[in-house]
């Protein structure tokens, strides 16, 4: 009785949308129609229904000899661990029963009358060796690159060079590569990880690095480690 109730009341209610004017088949969902959707109120933009919408940053363009900034946040880090045990052992026992010896213009036998001659030798030998090794390095700055040429698929080629001098300190810096333009920020800058074969060169000069640089004696003692 309660499901024939709800049913009239469902009917009676879905006559009276129509009647008003109002759109029935939203009210409805989807349409069964074989001649397409019914027409739609238009759907809402963001910036038509937010207070607080602000239309993003157009893209910049970027021409020839423009500069972009290019932040380097490089870092790196190996570990190397490595372990040798090694054993060798080794047994000899030689003995020479026969030998000749020259009679003449011949070779004859030579009898050993004092005994066969004996050689024997024992080796034991077992080396372990064990090495560590964990670098860690970090590089941070920011440099302005010139835009020195343009691809024709669109890409950026970039170079900067910048040279730093305080009294008696000089540090320099070069850095080229190739970027794409949709990797340059609004902000007209770019990270260093989004640059393909960067080329990137740091050098100190001056006290400070003579104070910790190696001798001309410790490069060689290294490079070719006599022990």
């Amino acid at each position: 009785m309660d499901r024939q109730f709800a049913r009239k009341l469902r009917q009676v209610l879905l006559a009276a949308v129509v009647l008003a004017g109002l759109p029935a088949a939203e009210s409805l969902g989807q349409s069964s129609s074989l001649f397409g959707n019914p027409q739609r109120r238009p759907v809402l933009t963001l910036s038509e229904a937010s207070w607080s919408y602000r239309a993003p940053v157009e893209p910049k363009e970027i021409n020839l000899h423009d500069i972009v900034t290019v932040v380097v946040s490089e870092q790196s880090v190996v570990i190397s661990e490595g372990e040798i045990d090694r054993k060798k052992k080794a047994h000899a026992e030689l003995t020479l029963k026969d030998w000749i010896m020259l009679k003449g213009l011949s070779l004859v036998p030579d009898p050993q009358s004092a005994g066969d001659p004996k050689v024997s030798g024992k080796l034991d030998n077992k080396m372990r060796s064990e090495a560590g090794l964990e670098t860690r390095d970090s590089m941070k700055f920011t440099i302005a690159c010139t835009v020195e040429d343009i691809r024709p698929n669109g890409n950026l080629v970039i170079e900067a060079h910048r040279t730093i001098k305080n009294n008696s300190e000089t540090w320099e810096y070069s850095l080229s590569g190739e970027v794409r333009p949709e990797d340059v920020l609004p902000n007209n800058t770019v990270q260093s990880e989004n640059i393909a074969g960067m080329r990137l060169h740091k050098r100190e000069t001056g006290h400070v690095r003579d104070a910790y640089k190696r001798g001309w004696l410790m490069e060689i003692l290294d490079k070719y480690q006599l022990f």
